[in-house]
């Protein structure tokens, strides 16, 4: 008999970046349309946190940068309208 494959509710999981990378309470699976694997090592997994912290910051990057262009131009000392 074999175990049955966990189910991992959307709601606490997060994709890495359309890969088949899942974090799930903290921990990391590889979920595919045949089941899911539960990552245990500790190399890989820390290479996915580092993924995971560089492209959430890239993401903050950007969106600084989208609200940059949506606000308006700061007044410049000397500059006349």
């Amino acid at each position: 008999m074999s175990s049955p494959i966990p189910s991992l509710p959307t709601p606490r999981s997060e994709r890495l970046a359309g890969s088949p990378a899942v974090r799930h309470d903290g921990r990391w699976w590889l979920v595919s349309g045949a089941g899911s694997v539960f990552v245990t090592d500790p190399v890989f997994t820390g290479e996915l946190d580092r993924f995971a912290t560089a492209l959430a910051a890239a993401d903050q990057a950007v969106a600084d940068l989208l609200n940059q262009q949506h606000e308006p131009p700061a007044s410049h000392p000397g500059m006349r309208r």
